[in-house]
């Protein structure tokens, strides 16, 4: 029976480092069968998981040895961590190693969305010349408006100000006078809304961030301004983004994570005929590299843990 049950997609030599150690199951797409997930629980000390395993209350009671959840990500949307703690299961994310990822990606969306060139391939093979519909904008001189200014928004933060973008931010609860709003302006939701080129997301789903960006905020955004969410699905009500961009009321967006995972082809159809959209499989966070991060990450937490170092 194994200590460790991995459920995804894992770095093979930190599975291999754990495996040294303790009696590890590894099968990246167990998480798609609950039943032989807790099937193989009944004896674990630990669980790793990205954000398709759903670590609930059934889950937790087929596993009485469980003492620690390792996820290989930030979000903990698929783990309920109240009911860990009441059992006194540790949760471990894995804060700050897809930090780069994730503001690599946010901006290379904004790049795309305003220049607006780059899905032109098959139309120019096909000898078209499209050059003045292909006239897009320059993120130099435009606004960044960054909700939430956590660490990976100081990274994006960080990339837009070297592209010649100002910063500004929304975040409750960062006090001012914090010297982590140097590089960003601090100002209510409603005036970056108003104000910025550029939205992007950096919240947690939470009763109070969902749907914040809902059909009266996109009215307020600017009609060329473009969104970009690759922080949790469910912040965005992606209705009211799908009817803003068929009216021509946004000028673009980019979705990496959504309410319902993976995108089924009904929920998709919203977004069906747009040319302005970038959509992408909750993958903002996922390089070759941060995989390796993340990974080492985790599996040095987990082993510390149950040798009885954390």
């Amino acid at each position: 029976m194994a200590d460790v049950v991995i459920t995804e997609f894992m770095d093979e030599a930190a599975v291999g480092r754990i495996g040294a150690r303790f009696e590890t199951v590894y099968d990246p797409g167990l998480f798609d069968d609950p039943a032989r997930v807790m099937g193989h629980l009944l004896q674990a000390r630990a669980l790793i998981v990205r954000n398709r395993t759903q670590v609930r209350e059934n889950l937790l009671c087929a596993a009485p040895r469980l003492e620690c959840v390792g996820r290989l990500g930030v979000g903990l949307d698929n783990i309920d961590v109240d009911a860990c703690k009441a059992r006194e299961v540790s949760v471990y994310p894995a804060t700050g190693a897809n930090d780069l990822s994730v503001a690599e990606y946010v901006m290379t969306a904004a790049l795309a969305l305003l220049r607006g060139a780059y899905a032109s391939g098959g139309e120019v093979a096909r000898g078209g010349w499209p050059r003045q519909s292909l006239i897009g904008r320059e993120v130099s001189g435009k606004v960044m408006g960054l909700v939430g200014y956590g660490s990976i928004a100081r990274e994006v933060a960080g990339r837009a100000r070297a592209f010649g973008m100002d910063v500004v931010a929304y975040d409750p609860f960062l006090p001012e006078g914090d010297i982590r709003w140097e590089g960003a302006k601090s100002v209510t939701l409603d005036d970056l809304l108003r104000s910025a080129d550029v939205v992007s997301l950096h919240v947690p789903l939470t009763d109070a961030t969902r749907h914040i960006i809902d059909a009266a905020a996109v009215a307020r955004m600017k009609a060329d301004a473009v969104l970009i969410n690759a922080a949790r699905g469910g912040v965005v009500e992606e209705a009211a983004l799908a009817d803003a961009l068929k009216a021509g009321r946004l000028g673009g967006a980019a979705l990496d994570v959504f309410e319902e995972e993976p995108l089924t082809a009904e929920a998709g159809g919203k977004f069906e005929g747009l040319d302005n959209i970038i959509l992408t499989p909750h993958i903002a966070g996922v390089t070759q590299e941060s995989n390796v991060r993340v990974s080492d990450l985790i599996a040095e937490t987990v082993i510390r843990h149950l040798g009885g170092k954390a």
